[in-house]
C-alpha cells in the first residue's frame, strides 16, 4: 500500500483549496525556476530514469517520447498537447486532477513544454491522439495515418507531443523529489504511483492513488470496502477501462495492477479504470452493451471498424438472448482479428479486445444460453440497446 508521504495527488477529493495558494502550501511550484535552470536534457533524462510510462492507456515510456522531439528548431514552432479526454466508459481520473489539483497539471505543462522547446501547450478535452490534432486544426476529428508521427509532423504540421493529463501532472514531483524516488515505487518497468478509478459492484466506488503493482484484491478491499456480496461473489473484472479484455474471478486473486501484471492474464492496464462485475451480471449482455458503445463512437473512416462494429454488436445482441448458432462464436472471434490491427488508430483494438475476452473466458456461457434458447425459444426478442 502506498505511504502517505509518497502521494502526489494530495487534493484528489477536493477537500482543500484548489487555487494557487493552496497548491503552493501542498508543495506545487516549489523550486520550479531552479528545475528549469538545470536544462532540457536533464529534465528529459530524469523522466527517463524515473521509468514513467504514459498514463493514458498505451503505457509508452514518457521520457523516451519526449526525446523524439527535434533538439533544434527548423523554424517551425513546437507544440505540447495534453489529452484530457475521458470518453472511455469507466475512466474518471483526469477530471479529478483538473477539478481539484489543476496546478500540478499547469506546472507539469510548463516543465514538459520547456523540456521539448514547446511554444504553446493545448489542454484538449476530447479526442483520439491524431484525431485530436485534426480537430484542433478545425477539421473533422478523424485519425491520421502514421507515419509521419506527431513528433515530426503534428499540430499544424509542426513537431508535437501528445501526453495524458496524469502523465504530465506527475512530472513536477518526479523532478523535484528525484527519479530514484519514483522508480522506487512499484516494480521494475512498472514504476511510480497510479490513479485507479474503481466502479461497478463494489461497496464504495472511488478514484484513488496507490502504488503500481498493488494486488487487485488489496486495492478493492482497502479502498472500496470489497466486492459487493464478498470476494466469492466476484464474476470478472475489466482492469483498464471498457476497451480491455476482462479477467475472470479465478485469475483475479493473483492479479497485480500494473502493465506486466495485467498482461500476464491477457489483458492490459489501460487507464486503470477497474470495472468490477459480480455474479448478478449478465456478462454477455454487458459485452453487447460495450460493443454498442464502440459502434456508436466509430468515426467510420476505416472499413473494418465501420462495418465490423455494427456486425459484432448485432451478433452479441443475439447471443445475449440465445438466438444464435454455436458456429457464430468462432466467426465472431475471426471478425475481431480482422478488425484488430487493421485500422488507422487503436479504436479497432479497443472494440475487439472486450469481445475476445468474453469468448476466451465465457464461451461456455454463450453456448449454454444458445442451448437454453433452442430448448425453449422466447416469443419476443429483447434488444440490448436501441439503434
Amino acid at each position: 500500500m502506498l505511504a502517505d508521504k509518497d502521494r502526489i495527488f494530495t487534493n484528489l477529493y477536493g477537500l482543500h483549496d484548489w487555487g494557487l495558494e493552496g497548491a503552493r502550501a501542498r508543495g506545487a511550484w516549489d523550486g520550479t525556476k531552479a528545475i528549469l535552470e538545470k536544462g532540457r536534457d536533464w529534465i528529459i533524462n530524469e523522466v527517463k530514469a524515473s521509468g514513467l510510462r504514459g498514463r493514458g492507456g498505451a503505457g509508452f515510456p514518457t521520457g523516451l517520447k519526449w526525446s523524439f522531439m527535434p533538439k533544434k528548431s527548423d523554424g517551425r514552432p513546437h507544440y505540447l498537447v495534453v489529452n484530457a479526454d475521458e470518453s472511455e466508459p469507466g475512466t474518471c481520473k483526469d477530471r479529478e486532477i483538473m477539478r481539484h489539483d489543476p496546478h500540478l497539471l499547469v506546472e507539469g505543462c510548463l516543465i514538459a513544454g520547456f523540456a521539448m522547446d514547446a511554444h504553446t501547450c493545448f489542454i484538449y478535452i476530447r479526442g483520439e491522439e491524431t484525431a485530436l490534432l485534426e480537430s484542433l486544426e478545425g477539421k473533422k476529428g478523424q485519425p491520421r495515418l502514421k507515419p509521419p508521427f506527431p513528433a515530426n509532423v503534428g499540430l499544424y504540421g509542426c513537431p508535437t507531443t501528445v501526453n495524458n493529463v496524469e502523465s504530465i501532472a506527475v512530472v513536477p514531483d518526479i523532478v523535484r523529489r528525484g527519479a530514484a524516488w519514483f522508480a522506487g515505487i512499484g516494480r521494475p518497468n512498472n514504476t511510480g504511483t497510479k490513479l485507479f478509478c474503481i466502479s461497478g459492484h463494489v461497496e464504495k466506488p472511488c478514484t484513488v492513488e496507490d502504488a503500481m503493482g498493488v494486488p487487485l484484491r488489496e486495492l478493492l478491499d482497502t479502498h472500496c470496502g470489497g466486492v459487493r456480496g464478498g470476494w466469492n461473489n466476484l464474476l470478472a473484472v475489466i482492469p483498464g477501462g471498457s476497451s480491455m479484455p476482462l479477467i475472470p474471478a479465478r485469475d483475479c486473486e493473483h492479479l497485480l495492477m500494473d502493465f506486466d501484471g495485467t498482461r500476464e492474464f491477457k489483458s492490459a492496464l489501460g487507464t486503470a479504470a477497474v470495472i468490477v462485475m459480480d455474479k448478478s451480471t449478465d456478462i454477455i449482455r454487458a459485452m453487447a452493451r460495450i460493443s454498442y458503445f464502440y459502434k456508436h463512437e466509430s468515426c467510420g473512416q476505416c472499413t473494418p471498424c465501420r462495418e465490423g462494429m455494427g456486425w459484432m454488436w448485432r451478433v452479441l445482441s443475439r447471443m445475449a438472448e440465445g438466438r444464435a448458432h454455436k458456429r457464430e462464436i468462432d466467426m465472431l472471434m475471426e471478425v475481431t482479428t480482422q478488425i484488430e490491427g487493421h485500422t488507422i488508430c487503436a479504436f479497432g483494438e479497443g472494440a475487439a479486445w472486450p469481445v475476445q475476452g468474453l469468448i476466451r473466458h465465457f464461451r461456455h456461457e454463450i453456448e449454454r444460453r444458445i442451448d437454453d434458447y433452442s430448448a425453449n425459444p422466447h416469443p419476443e426478442p429483447v434488444r440490448v440497446a436501441a439503434e
